[in-house]
């Protein structure tokens, strides 16, 4: 028992010494736990410092890394512009607007007919209809070689019919600018600027057609009888009296002639001739001067828009002209205030003289009923794109050709406003500014200048070249899209001022006259930011035959036929174009197509076949989406950029003349502004001539000496110049051809014809060489 108390006792002990002993350990082990943690929190202190010293310099290192390359992207200012861009390039994507659906499907624009029939009567009263919207619709081919096609946008075109009018009361011009004056609530009608840094004033549609209308009677005063008989010229540039004379003359059914300065003077006085004019609508001295030049014995009186000085009034009397102010004409013809005679849709409204052959130019008749059918067959479209009563349009191209009156006339029929430029062509860009249209008519060679200014203007900075580049593709993608717009990112940073140098509000343009490249119709539509439609024509066809349509992107082809007309090829099996292939002569049968040539049947026969199809001399090509596309040109005569045709073999028969010449081929191109030749000398005349002047060498050495040939483009320029070439039939450069143009080498015919084909193809490269030099 007492051995138990005892164990009990120290059993207490033990447990009493292991729990101070416990105890003992748990305040030592905290104090060492403790005092690692805070010896590693310390270390991990040290070691976070020292990484963020080492993240530091590292920075520091790769930013030097960085300064070693800023100089390829331009130092720091490029990197800003870089950086810019991104941010632009963030904010166009999110701002970018959805695609325009084309108002047809682009690769279905027009409509094969399965059938032949001539225009007739029951045309007539057809009313008008807005464009079929069935994307789906294909095209019906007929059985033959002949590839006729009409217009999508006139349902009744399959049928053989042609849209002639848009309004029962809009037949003529007299009741299209009627119909303007109600629908403009006698709003603006024709504006001007009296000089240089001022504002254009305007005259209301009310005023100009009373102003016509007393001019008119005013002109029945002076001793011409109103109706077709009568003939009426005008010679001015673009002006508010060239549109109060033209409007003067509708109202007594007269007919309007115009005179152009590039016509010449023989060609003004053979004109005059023909039509019998006795009264002349004259600008101003030099003008009136250059028709008592050559004044023929019809030519009565002069009406002058500006005053004429003394010493004209006396050469004119001595001739047996009368020279009268225009205003003179309209206060007397207010004061008698003959009734007015107005004209129906199948009378004449103008003979249009063009230049486009060789001798005399040929008059084009066309009818009231041949103007309003083109212009409303636009009109109808163009869709919501059309001209309407709030837009202005600035008038510069010749008034004299029908691409410009046809643009005008169509403003006039919905009231919209004409602002017509100061008469320099240098000044245009300050009348644009002044001015700010909304549309205008246009021609390649104002687009090709403004593609060459921008051009030039970032060629010499890698920066502003890469900023045009990438705007350009940004534009262009839009355009895929059906996009077009003038107020995204890239037109405030990079086409401002192309835009604004077009006035700043352009939504329409329509381009004509001459073929137009597709790098410049793509830069014009971006970095304007506006529709802009090529259309293909003739004067024979007043103006449209084909036109783009909204929506289409896609350069190099001028578009489906107008709701007016139908288009078919024919073959031309000299050239190895055929119909079947979709490749021929353009054949033009419709309400647009002229009435014949003045006083020349045989003429008229020559172009019009008895089925009354048009032939235009032009060879095209169907492309795949029924659009047509210029290709070629049957007879030798092509049209420069500006516009002006071109007779080579007129040119030939002139330059072959010159003792150094043994054959000639002058060459052009519709996208060039000039025309180069390839030059076969003469040997005899020109080893004579080296010999001479102490040059030795063979031949064919002699064709490589800049010395031959200067002697001989100076020989060429001079018989050019003898025989009254005009500057743009001179040729600018020569290839001199040590070898002649033989059959054996397949350049000439069995006849000794020149295969002109052929020879321009196996000179290629010297004539793009020539064309690159001059540009």
């Amino acid at each position: 028992m007492g051995s138990g108390k005892f164990g009990l006792s120290v059993k207490k002990e033990k447990v009493n010494m292991t729990e101070a002993n416990k105890t003992e350990f748990s305040v030592k082990e905290k104090c060492l736990k403790l005092k690692k943690k805070l010896t590693k929190t310390e270390k991990m202190k040290t070691e976070t410092n020292s990484k963020e010293k080492t993240i530091w310099w590292n920075q520091c290192s790769s930013l030097s890394e960085i300064d070693q390359y800023l100089w390829m992207v331009g130092g720091s200012a490029g990197a800003l512009a870089l950086t810019g861009v991104a941010a632009a390039s963030a904010f166009y994507l999110s701002t970018r607007p959805k695609p325009e659906k084309p108002l047809v499907t682009l690769h279905e624009q027009s409509l094969l007919e399965t059938f032949k029939m001539a225009c007739c009567d029951c045309c007539i009263g057809v009313a008008p209809i807005r464009p079929p919207i069935n994307l789906n619709e294909q095209s019906d081919s007929v059985k033959g070689p002949e590839m006729v096609r009409v217009s999508k946008f006139y349902k009744e075109a399959k049928n053989g019919r042609y849209l002639r009018y848009l309004h029962d009361d809009t037949r003529t011009l007299y009741e299209t600018f009627r119909r303007g004056v109600k629908e403009s609530n006698n709003g603006n009608c024709l504006g001007w600027r009296e000089g240089p840094n001022k504002p254009y004033v305007w005259q209301t549609y009310n005023e100009t057609l009373l102003r016509a209308k007393n001019f008119g009677s005013g002109l029945v005063c002076q001793g011409l009888v109103p109706g077709q008989g009568t003939f009426v010229g005008i010679y001015a540039q673009n002006c508010p009296e060239w549109i109060m004379a033209e409007q003067a003359a509708y109202c007594y059914s007269m007919v309007i002639v115009p005179l152009y300065d590039t016509l010449g003077a023989n060609a003004c006085a053979f004109i005059i001739n023909q039509t019998e004019m006795s009264v002349v609508v004259c600008e101003d001295d030099k003008k009136a001067n250059l028709l008592l030049d050559q004044s023929p014995r019809c030519l009565r009186k002069l009406i002058t828009i500006k005053e004429v000085s003394p010493s004209t009034h006396q050469r004119a009397k001595s001739r047996g002209v009368e020279i009268i102010k225009f205003s003179d004409v309209e206060i007397l013809g207010a004061q008698k205030d003959h009734p007015c005679v107005p004209p129906k849709p199948e009378n004449l409204c103008t003979i249009c003289y063009t230049s486009g052959t060789t001798g005399m130019p040929k008059g084009v008749m066309l009818s009231h009923e041949n103007v309003v059918a083109s212009m409303c067959s636009v009109t109808m479209q163009l869709g919501e794109h059309r001209p309407t009563k709030n837009d202005v349009m600035i008038s510069f191209l010749p008034l004299a050709h029908m691409l410009e009156r046809c643009c005008e006339n169509a403003l006039y029929m919905v009231g919209g406003a004409v602002g017509f430029y100061s008469g320099d062509i240098r000044r245009l860009g300050d009348d644009l500014a002044a001015l700010k249209p909304t549309m205008m008519p246009a021609v390649p060679r104002l687009l090709n200048r403004l593609y060459d200014k921008a051009q030039n203007e970032i060629s010499n900075s890698k920066i502003k070249k890469l900023l045009f580049n990438m705007a350009l593709s940004a534009k262009e993608s839009e355009l895929k899209r059906g996009i077009i717009r003038g107020d995204s990112i890239w037109d405030k940073l990079v086409f401002r001022k192309v835009r604004e140098g077009m006035g700043g509000r352009l939504r329409i343009i329509v381009v004509g006259s001459a073929p137009l490249a597709g790098n410049v119709l793509t830069f014009a539509r971006c970095a304007l930011g506006c529709l802009i439609v090529e259309g293909y024509g003739q004067t024979e066809c007043t103006a449209p035959v084909t036109l783009t349509v909204q929506g289409d992107h896609v350069p190099e082809h001028v578009g489906p036929p107008v709701a007016c007309c139908k288009v078919k090829l024919v073959d031309v099996p000299e050239m190895e174009y055929y119909a079947s292939q979709g490749q021929g002569e353009v054949c033009v049968q419709g309400a647009n197509v002229f009435k014949g040539y003045f006083k020349e049947p045989e003429k008229t026969r020559q172009v019009i076949d008895q089925d009354g199809w048009h032939h235009t001399g032009d060879v095209g090509k169907w492309m795949p989406n029924g659009t047509l596309k210029i290709i070629d040109r049957r007879k030798h005569i092509f049209k420069l950029s500006q516009g002006e045709y071109i007779v080579p073999e007129k040119i030939e028969n002139i330059y072959i003349r010159s003792q150094y010449v043994e054959q000639v081929f002058v060459h052009g191109e519709s996208l060039k502004s000039c025309v180069v030749g390839v030059v076969v000398p003469d040997v005899d005349v020109v080893k004579c001539w080296a010999l001479e002047n102490g040059i030795k060498g063979t031949f064919s050495a002699l064709c490589e000496d800049e010395r031959v040939k200067s002697i001989i483009l100076e020989d060429m320029l001079q018989w050019g110049r003898n025989a009254g070439l005009k500057t743009f039939e001179q040729v600018k450069d020569i290839y001199l051809h040590p070898d002649p143009f033989s059959v054996q080498n397949g350049l000439l015919t069995p006849t000794m014809k020149a295969k002109r084909p052929e020879i321009r193809n196996y000179f290629k490269p010297q004539i793009d060489d020539m064309y690159k030099k001059l540009e």
